[in-house]
């Protein structure tokens, strides 16, 4: 995204866009429904595809602004917030591991944060937008959750990436964004290697993976992301940022380790 010669969000709607034909034809060649959900169904699936444009939106504004690293886990915390629902939703407090997360979770998170108004103005907005991010993600899953119970993997990514994509193509045009690049490389990167490739190995591992591996493996998000703000962007981190995002990570295995069903 940071490579594109577009708009921030304007790379979010081609990463939506562009992988629309192989998503559609993915979910036909998988025999997967593509038609004739009910009223309850269509409308789970448009607000998710909203509100992941909200998400992407938020996120790759947020990426422009503070480090790799930050962006990642904060965009990745929506996890947290979904435990947080869930038991608000049983109106019961955290236990055990749950309240263990929560801990290190806000603990991190306030390191992170003080490392960026150390650093900029400008990096403490960017952690607001990929925190924003994982609100709106969390969200995006609690939406999603229903619409899976009749949809495909495949069928479920095209319909609500169509939904979100003229979202995110409205909302680059209100900020006066450059929508039609010059380079077409990074954006097809990110549309088939974080979309259409990303999302769809995600989304087939759900089905053969307990939560707890998942979370280890998308800790690698992070990981990567540091070491590519450090190689491409010359972020440095200190021991405080290495801290910071280590307890914001187990939080968020911790998370995922106490997810039931």
């Amino acid at each position: 995204m940071r490579l594109a010669d577009s708009g921030p969000v304007a790379a979010g709607f081609w990463r939506l866009f562009l992988p629309l034909p192989v998503l559609f034809l993915l979910a036909r060649v998988n025999r997967q429904q593509l038609s004739g959900f009910s009223r309850v169904t269509w409308l789970a699936i448009i607000a998710a595809g909203v509100i992941f444009a909200l998400d992407l939106a938020a996120w790759h504004i947020g990426i422009g602004m503070t480090r790799l690293g930050n962006a990642t886990l904060f965009g990745n915390s929506g996890s947290l917030i979904v435990m947080v629902w869930g038991l608000i939703a049983l109106r019961r407090r955290p236990r055990g591991a749950e309240l263990l997360a929560l801990l290190a979770a806000m603990t991190g998170a306030a390191i992170l944060f003080g490392r960026s108004i150390e650093l900029s103005a400008e990096t403490f907005a960017g952690d607001l937008f990929c925190n924003l991010a994982g609100f709106f993600y969390a969200f995006y899953i609690l939406l999603l959750h229903r619409a899976r119970e009749r949809l495909g993997s495949w069928s479920l990514l095209a319909w609500s990436s169509l939904a979100g994509a003229p979202v995110m193509l409205a909302i680059a045009l209100a900020l006066g964004e450059p929508v039609w690049p010059q380079v077409w490389w990074p954006l097809l990167t990110l549309a088939f290697g974080s979309q259409l490739i990303g999302q769809g190995l995600l989304v087939y591992a759900l089905k053969h993976f307990p939560p707890l591996i998942i979370g280890l493996a998308l800790l690698c998000q992070p990981v990567i992301g540091v070491l590519a703000g450090w190689y491409a962007f010359g972020e440095m981190l200190t021991l405080w940022d290495v801290a910071g995002m280590a307890m914001v990570a187990a939080a968020l295995v911790i998370a995922r380790a106490g997810e039931r069903g």
